[in-house]
């Protein structure tokens, strides 16, 4: 999943995002409600953590706006206040969920996937293909039954092939998908990983590179 952790708490958004780049998530940070809304312009973000007390643009104004604009980015917002009112007028302006500060991480993830699971077209937990069993809960990757130890990374981008579906997925979207924003486009770093997650998954290959336009399972 492609993450947005908007929060003005410098080294909590750090602590936060590099915690979910652990999960095999690409993760971009923003610290302000301005930055927040000129990476939502350009980035297709399937969850957007969001403080809701952002300075320069605050956070129930992001919130009026993406439901507006009709964006199908799930929205998580975060508060130091827990109050039964506040949690209604967060979901009330358009937030998918609500979470007080301070909150254990793990209860943040799991919600975070939760809402992941919810993003259009919804997609199960557990991804299966060609013997290859991909549970994006556990974190875990499984082909005829024997247990694949990758990284993250390698997590990512097996994960965007799965959803995929068969279908061809470019090199750009990869990029998109399972990298964060600072990401140099003219990387090798597709290949290099690609060519890790093939020798993990052994034979016989089931990842198809297409020349010139990307990959397929």
């Amino acid at each position: 999943m492609r993450i947005l952790v908007a929060e003005d708490e410098r080294v909590l958004a750090d602590l936060v995002a590099e915690g979910l780049r652990e999960q095999a998530m690409a993760v971009d940070v923003a610290y302000d409600g301005a930055a927040a809304l000129e990476r939502l312009a350009v980035n297709d973000y399937d969850v957007l953590v969001l403080d809701r007390d952002l300075p320069r643009v605050h956070g129930d104004e992001i919130c009026r706006e993406l439901a507006q604009s009709g964006e199908q980015v799930r929205i998580l917002m975060l508060t130091a206040s827990g109050t039964v009112h506040e949690r209604v007028t967060g979901l009330n302006l358009g937030a998918d969920d609500y979470l007080a500060k301070p909150f254990a991480f793990d209860e943040l993830v799991a919600r975070i996937q939760a809402l992941g699971r919810r993003a259009a077209p919804p997609l199960p937990p557990v991804l299966e293909h060609a013997g290859i069993t991909l549970d994006t809960a556990r974190r875990q990757v499984f082909r005829d039954g024997r247990y694949l130890p990758l990284s993250p990374k390698e997590f990512a981008v097996l994960e965007v092939l799965m959803r995929a579906r068969g279908t061809l997925v470019s090199t750009e979207e990869l990029l998109e998908r399972a990298w964060d924003e600072h990401t140099d486009p003219f990387t090798t770093v597709v290949k290099v990983t690609m060519s890790k997650l093939r020798s993990k998954l052994g034979d016989p290959p089931v990842i198809v590179t297409v020349p010139g336009s990307g990959y397929r399972l």
